[in-house]
């Protein structure tokens, strides 16, 4: 079977449903391209065989393929993939048009004549690396949506070889597609895991070749409130309380080398996300990161400082903070009695002849959630490059042997 043309025509059908999540919107979905696209995945999943689809009213997916094993075959692990639904916003288009370039052979990539938008190999000297392979871009007004769409394709491509060669043995696998990732988790928080009853799983949502993932950062957020009093500039003194100033002064209370701009590998921040700003409020919102869980503690502390003593230094303001974790780092969930699921990824990279480039990654996954409920859940390449980018770019030879480790996973699973 040509998987490459398979998990190609997925994509392409998959990407040309917009899915964008939104940011701040109350409900789960946050946008209804998630639940066109659930509600076309839960056909093509009958179609594949698969049994107990479901979606819920935050358009979670669950479905089930039944094991299917010689007579007398020893038990097998009941196995998971969790892929997200949701493209990201990052203030591009929310539609995604692909382009593919075939043969690449080097130099900058024109994905729109248009609108004059380039990938600069300049800019992305990875690039090199994929000379004569087929690349597949967007046409520079939107991400590409590999994050997380070349997933999805390359789990229902391991699938559709499954039904369609039934001497390959395996065991119970469940599938589940979840929305709003990029908006803080949201949509794994709301999976039933009665309904996936497996003994550990895998999301598919990083990048190159060879990326392997068990650590994340611990995630969290804060929101500082800060309320103020107005004054005409008449009659200002000792009246007015500028929650403008005081904003500023909340800021400068953190370390600018400390910031995500500043950081990489293992270091955490705290990022000034947003601030909003007028004549009687202001509220900061904070990001907060960090591998390591006493140095996560640790920031947040710190924050819980700067308020109190931004509250001595303006008595008359009203300063309120509210701070709530977001997702927490896989590793601090792997023990020795649950690793197998790490330890099958190696296995396969070293059968498929895939190097392993193990990431502690700046981010998080939906396993970085399921990990902390009990359901360990690492994390392995697409194949693709620059998520959350206009020039997030797929090669399609990396892209195949991400499908060919997602069908090597099970086959090692059943050989146990």
């Amino acid at each position: 079977m040509d998987l490459q043309k398979m998990v190609t025509e997925k994509f392409y059908r998959y990407a040309a449903v917009s899915s964008q999540s939104v940011e701040g919107c109350p409900t789960v979905p946050s946008s209804p391209g998630q639940t066109e696209l659930a509600k076309l995945l839960m056909e093509e999943l009958a179609a594949l065989g698969l049994t107990d689809i479901s979606m819920s009213d935050t358009s979670v997916v669950y479905s089930r393929l039944p094991a299917r094993l010689p007579e007398g075959h020893a038990p097998v692990p009941a196995v998971g993939w969790v892929c997200h639904l949701d493209t990201v916003d990052v203030g591009l288009s929310p539609d995604i048009h692909p382009v593919r370039i075939e043969n690449y052979q080097g130099g900058d990539i024109c994905q729109n004549a248009e609108k004059d938008l380039w990938i600069r190999e300049a800019e992305h000297p990875e690039l090199k690396q994929y000379i004569g392979q087929d690349l597949i871009v967007s046409d520079g007004t939107s991400v590409l949506g590999a994050d997380n769409k070349a997933a999805i394709a390359n789990i229902m491509t391991a699938l559709e070889v499954l039904q369609h060669d039934p001497s390959i043995p395996h065991g119970e696998i469940h599938v589940c597609f979840v929305p709003d990732e990029e908006v803080g988790l949201r949509g794994s928080k709301t999976m039933d895991l009665k309904l996936f009853p497996v003994d550990f799983a895998y999301t598919i949502d990083c990048c190159e070749l060879g990326e392997v993932v068990y650590q994340t950062f611990n995630a969290g957020s804060a929101r500082v409130r800060i309320t103020g009093r107005s004054a005409h500039p008449m009659n200002s003194k000792n009246n007015l309380v500028n929650p403008c100033v005081i904003a500023v002064d909340l800021v400068n209370f953190f370390d600018r080398a400390a910031m995500p701009e500043h950081t990489e590998g293992t270091e955490g921040f705290i990022w000034v996300d947003t601030i909003q700003a007028g004549e009687l409020t202001a509220t900061v919102d904070l990001l907060i990161r960090d591998h390591d869980k006493g140095k996560y503690e640790a920031k947040k502390d710190y924050i819980r400082a700067a308020c109190e003593l931004l509250k001595k230094k303006h008595p008359d303001a009203g300063i309120e903070l509210t701070m709530s974790d977001t997702y927490a780092n896989i590793l601090d969930a792997v023990t020795d009695e649950n690793r197998k699921g790490i330890d099958y990824l190696y296995e396969a990279m070293d059968e498929l002849g895939i190097t392993p480039k193990t990431i502690a990654m700046r981010g998080g996954t939906d396993g970085s959630y399921l990990s902390t409920q009990g359901l360990l859940t690492p994390n392995y390449f697409t194949g693709a490059h620059n998520f959350h980018a206009s020039s997030e770019f797929m090669p399609m030879e990396s892209v195949e042997k991400s499908v060919r480790m997602t069908l090597k996973l099970i086959e090692l699973i059943t050989r146990g």
